[in-house]
């Protein structure tokens, strides 16, 4: 699809994406990153905190003042210092009293403004970022103000467990993604990458239908369908490939460069 005109944005995932499960990023997709960089705005589009967002911009060289999108769009930052373009928030005390009650063994987390984490119990290592700095506390504590979002942890659950987790749930008035292992996101309701994309693109002053999407999960179906040009990774699940206009190869076969090197 060499005749795609050439995009005026360009927005990425992080996990699955442009790093695999051992938080490796290629050569290749670095090489591109930073090619593509160099012409038009490229805007990390994550489910992840700032602090563990921040280490990958600095990996691809973005340029200061480039936005990133974390947090599933419910935080669009200014990077390097971080400043909050736009934040939603809401009030979890519902969705935590539901977990109590349909998944008792479950770990709960909370993203702190200082990009900390307040967790009912310790997550298993590096879920939270290498260096996440973590506070215990109990689910009664957890969110005593409203977050950006709240984070559900099984170890010992499948994907699939989750996905049926969120059906028992019950949950409204929130936006949630089901991650790829025993992970659930609870955002602001309405909220998901594409929201902090609209955000970015405001800023840049750019339209979406110019915009080129790559993710590989869940919560990435929004952002593809929304961008003018959406491209799931080869390894991201069905419904993921069925929103896309497009799918490339997988992120260990650099699917990233294989897409930004048709115009970069």
């Amino acid at each position: 699809m060499t005749d795609t005109p050439r995009p005026t944005a360009v927005a990425l995932d992080i996990d699955g994406t442009l790093l695999d499960h051992d938080e490796l990023l290629s050569p290749a997709v670095i090489d591109a990153v930073r090619r593509t960089a160099a012409e038009v705005p490229v805007i990390l589009a994550t489910g992840r905190g700032w602090q563990t967002t921040r280490p990958v911009a600095e990996r691809l060289g973005l340029a200061a003042g480039t936005l990133v999108v974390c947090s599933n769009g419910a935080r669009t930052m200014r990077f390097p210092a971080g400043e909050v373009v736009d934040e939603r928030t809401f009030d979890p005390t519902t969705v935590i009293a539901s977990v109590r009650k349909h998944a008792p063994n479950a770990r709960m987390a909370v993203e702190e403004y200082d990009g900390s984490y307040l967790v009912t119990a310790p997550f298993p290592d590096g879920d939270l970022g290498p260096e996440a700095q973590i506070r215990v506390v109990g689910p009664e504590d957890l969110a005593p103000e409203p977050v950006t979002r709240l984070i559900i942890r099984d170890p010992e659950q499948s994907e699939a467990d989750f996905v049926h987790l969120a059906e028992r749930l019950g949950l409204h008035g929130v936006s949630y993604f089901v991650g790829w292992t025993a992970w659930l996101d609870i955002a602001p309701e309405g909220v998901d990458k594409s929201t902090g994309l609209k955000v970015a693109l405001a800023q840049y002053d750019l339209d979406p239908s110019g915009l080129v999407a790559l993710g590989d999960g869940r919560n990435d179906i929004e952002m593809l369908t929304y961008a003018g040009l959406g491209i799931a990774m080869g390894s991201a699940p069905d419904e993921v490939k069925a929103a896309a206009d497009e799918v490339t190869k997988s992120v260990q076969d650099d699917g990233v460069a294989a897409v930004l090197n048709r115009w970069f």
